[in-house]
């Protein structure tokens, strides 16, 4: 008996969205994994016998067991794109995911530190005195230019994971970071984010290298591997005085730097989105914030 994903022909997908992040094709490798598993139980085993209504029910019984509404839409999206592939590969004669709808993923707008909170974050200290030990220092070192560097850039986690020394031009102030998609990108940054990372470059990647350590990787993690989104969690959740998802130093760059004037189509460029109604997210949130401070600061309010 053929695997199932022999049958659905996982694996040739797989390859044919790598231009996309490592984490959205496990994402979806796993969500299709679950369609098919779900499908075959009710004698569906391949994707040629797979007509939109079934789709649809799909949907309602993740809604049913209570699945979050981005997990949902992303579930959605790669169906469609599977189907999409399995259309231009002969696999099904009609689509039956195109169009798919899928409940919005909004709801929540994303949480942006206070100025506040970021200099607490900055500022503090990951190992105790630095003066303690050369590792101690070199990981206080690191830990300082990850940080800046999130927020100077308002950079993807996977984007700072990925970023090697040819990247960095800290005399310009340029960094070069290759997004989603394989789009590459050139970003400012500010003063203090460049001498951060001079910093760890000069006193404190040397301190983490082993032997296998790769070369060109701008950030190491104790053991002298390149940082991982694992270790860039560990390091905010060490650091910052309120409960910190790492993506909130990417939500906060974008909307200080709209409180602050900056054209919205720039701020896109800056954060490297392919669309501008993924940006706009952005506009409600510095919106939500005017509106805050106008009830708490205006006397008739």
């Amino acid at each position: 008996m053929p695997s199932a994903s022999t049958t659905w022909r996982f694996d040739d997908f797989a390859r044919s969205i790598g231009g996309r992040s490592e984490a959205t094709r496990r994402a979806y490798l796993s969500d299709l994994r679950g369609f098919a598993e779900w499908a075959s139980r009710g004698g569906v085993e391949e994707p040629g016998r797979v007509q939109r209504i079934l789709l649809r029910r799909y949907l309602a019984y993740l809604a049913t067991r209570r699945y979050a509404r981005a997990s949902v839409a992303r579930k959605a999206a790669a169906l469609r794109a599977y189907f999409s592939w399995c259309r231009r590969r002969g696999l099904v004669g009609v689509d039956p995911a195109r169009g798919l709808s899928a409940p919005r993923s909004g709801g929540r707008l994303p949480r942006v530190l206070s100025h506040a909170e970021l200099d607490r974050m900055l500022d503090s200290k990951s190992q105790g005195a630095p003066g303690e030990n050369p590792t101690a220092l070199a990981i206080e070192l690191r830990d300082r230019a990850v940080l800046e560097l999130l927020y100077a850039a308002g950079l993807r986690v996977a984007e700072l994971c990925g970023l090697d020394r040819s990247g960095l031009d800290l005399r310009a102030r340029i960094v070069t970071v290759t997004g989603k998609g394989d789009k590459e990108r050139q970003l400012p940054i500010h003063e203090a984010a460049a001498e951060a990372l001079d910093a760890w470059l000069d006193r404190g990647r040397a301190r983490l290298v082993k032997a296998e350590s790769p070369r060109e990787a701008v950030f190491l993690n104790r053991v002298g591997n390149r940082l991982g989104p694992r270790d860039v969690r560990r390091i905010i959740y060490r650091r910052s005085p309120v409960p910190t998802h790492p993506h909130a130093l990417r939500h906060s760059f974008a909307t200080h730097l709209l409180d602050g004037g900056a054209d919205l189509r720039v701020v896109q460029e800056l954060l490297g989105h392919s669309s501008l109604q993924t940006t706009q997210v952005y506009t409600h949130v510095s919106k939500e914030r005017l509106v805050s401070v106008y009830k708490g600061t205006h006397p008739r309010a």
